[in-house]
């Protein structure tokens, strides 16, 4: 009978604990630096406290010591708990929960948003996170990786982000490293006689005329037999000369070429 009642009050106590909303009771959440546990031995009221685990790992339990607690699960920390108290209390029942969590850190850096450190309170998708950071709309997501235990893992941000295919989504981690470039080298640059001067985004199969038109067409002083495109190599500069007028008039494709990363679109006027 005795027996019974102390399982279902265990029972009882598991199922109060998953009621908090603040613990992370989870069994694979692996704890850190900093995060507050809060260790209740039953019966044992003294040794039932809360604490914040110590920059070396450990923890402090009373009348026991220190404990290590960082990179243990809080079954595993419940499990090594009840091995070291089995030496003060008569058969310890040890639950353990994370009542205040700093180790779900996430690291941005590159340039393309700004820079900052990310304190997570629950569990996220590279693709959510992605869609919180102001600014993602100047990072280069082609040249984006995820850095992992110091390694670099060559993850598709742009399909995932832009193209929209989920499937390449992925569950972040603690001390997850975001490197999101800045897109400056994938801006192409339309200047001169057209509407709306502005830069594009590079984006695979980009002509010239799409970019002309994306900038609102030429204006009434444009010279269509006259634009030019500057473009960076390892040689120095190219000037490319393009007659818009031959493209519409003669259907001639060739001066339909491809922009580059980095091109300068220069739509010369005439002389009236």
């Amino acid at each position: 009978m005795i027996r019974h009642s102390l399982i279902v009050l265990m029972h009882l106590a598991v199922f109060i604990c998953l009621l908090l909303p603040t613990q992370a009771l989870s069994g694979d959440y692996v704890i850190g630096d900093g995060d507050t546990l809060s260790v209740s031995v039953w019966g044992v009221p003294e040794l039932s406290v809360d604490m914040v685990v110590r920059p070396d790992g450990k923890i402090t339990l009373p009348a026991v010591g220190d404990v290590s607690a960082t990179g243990l699960t809080p079954v595993e920390l419940s499990r090594d708990l009840t091995k070291v108290l089995d030496s003060y209390v008569k058969k310890p029942i040890v639950t353990v929960a994370v009542s205040g969590v700093t180790n779900n850190r996430i690291y941005i850096s590159g340039g393309g948003v700004p820079s900052k450190v990310i304190n997570l309170t629950g569990r996220t998708t590279l693709f959510k996170l992605l869609c919180s950071l102001e600014g993602i709309e100047n990072a280069d997501l082609k040249l984006a990786h995820l850095i992992r235990d110091g390694k670099q893992h060559d993850i598709d941000f742009y399909g995932l982000f832009i193209d929209g295919e989920i499937d390449k989504d992925i569950k972040l981690q603690p001390e997850d490293i975001l490197y999101l470039p800045t897109n400056e080298r994938n801006k192409v640059y339309v200047v001169g006689a057209v509407n709306e001067p502005k830069y594009l985004i590079f984006r695979d199969g980009l002509r010239i005329l799409d970019a002309i038109l994306e900038c609102g067409g030429f204006s009434k002083y444009a010279k269509e037999s006259a634009v030019l495109i500057l473009r960076k190599n390892a040689d120095g500069n190219t000037r490319i000369k393009i007659n818009i007028d031959d493209l519409v008039s003669d259907g001639d494709l060739g001066q339909n070429i491809e922009l580059a990363r980095g091109d300068y679109v220069i739509v010369q006027e005439g002389i009236f």
